[in-house]
């Protein structure tokens, strides 16, 4: 079959190359409706398919960004993920997925493939390995925006949550309500992913500020995988937590879990309260106290700031914008 090219939808629709290329590139302003009407029924009686690639080349442009997540079971991440590909699809922009996993090798062969295919820029959530990776797009003055975490000595543009002042705000409600032995579970802290280390220090810091003292084994920070062996020993010290602080939504599942195997009664036997809104928290029975993150607003203001580098081909200054939490008064607590 004859390639259908766009000559021959501008000689069907009675237009010149350039207008037809103003209607594909959705410049409209001088154009009556009629044009307009006459090229898309060329297109779709032609069945003409524009070739994106030569556009690319020609533009320089692919009208693609790529997005790599940490971890994507993450409520937060799909949040994220949803504000970005809204920011975009109005923009005419496309996104492209990926998930790290938590694993630097994954995330470098993403990096690198996303780049191969010359998206235009990349949000990232960093493993924070990568270091040369990530100075290398800095000094190519790439389009790169990293989300809920930061990388040291890496000064770029970086979306976050405050997270001390969610921990603060946690400890606090808890407080309020009379409880004092109040422990922390979260994910692992030894490769000091910003979140879950700012949140414990700020845990730290609410509890010195109310003279509570933290017994050993009220703090943890593990692999989901043996979250269900730590809490059979943090519950069988002489004197148990009263409440629990749920450092992500993942680890919450595992405290559930655990709660339901012993037959537990929350919040009587056990005050909850959880960073990240899940999609049961108010169905869940007693319904779940949560500290929230403004997710669809920082997805947002990530895709808007990674466009605006993407249009000015200019090195973005260096900042960390930091998000206010909230929190969710509901049962648990």
């Amino acid at each position: 079959m004859k390639k259908i090219t766009m000559a021959d939808v501008a000689q069907m629709a009675n237009v010149s190359k350039s207008t037809v290329s103003q209607y594909l590139n959705h410049r409209y302003e001088y154009m009556s409706g009629d044009t307009r009407a006459r090229i898309e029924e060329a297109i779709a009686t032609l069945g003409y398919r524009p070739n994106i690639l030569a556009r690319s080349l020609k533009q320089k442009k692919t009208s693609t960004i790529g997005v790599i997540v940490a971890n994507i079971l993450h409520m937060f991440s799909t949040q994220v993920i949803r504000a970005i590909e809204d920011v975009c699809s109005s923009e005419d922009i496309n996104v492209i997925v990926c998930n790290a996993d938590d694993n630097p090798e994954k995330e470098k062969k993403y990096i690198e493939m996303l780049r191969a295919k010359q998206v235009d820029g990349l949000v990232v959530f960093p493993t924070g390995d990568n270091l040369e990776l990530y100075e290398s797009m800095k000094k190519e003055k790439y389009p790169l925006i990293f989300v809920d975490r930061m990388v040291k000595g890496m000064n770029i543009p970086s979306v976050l949550l405050d997270n001390e002042t969610a921990s603060e705000m946690a400890v606090d409600h808890l407080y309020s309500r009379g409880y004092r032995r109040i422990a922390m579970l979260t994910t692992p802290l030894d490769k000091g992913i910003t979140p879950r280390v700012e949140r414990v220090e700020g845990y730290k810091k609410a509890l010195k500020e109310r003279s509570l003292i933290v017994p050993p084994g009220y703090i943890k920070g593990v692999k989901l995988t043996d979250m269900q062996n730590v809490l059979e020993e943090m519950f069988n010290q002489p004197e148990v937590p009263e409440a629990l602080f749920s450092g992500n939504d993942l680890t919450l599942l595992e405290i559930l879990k655990f709660v339901k195997k012993k037959g537990m009664s929350i919040p009587r036997d056990l005050a909850l309260i959880s960073i990240d809104e899940v999609s049961f928290s108010e169905i869940y029975e007693p319904s779940l106290t949560i500290i929230s993150q403004p997710a669809f607003e920082m997805g947002k203001y990530a895709a808007e700031k990674l466009l605006e580098q993407i249009r000015s081909n200019a090195k973005p200054d260096p900042m960390n914008v930091r998000f206010s939490p909230s929190i969710v008064v509901r049962k648990s607590t």
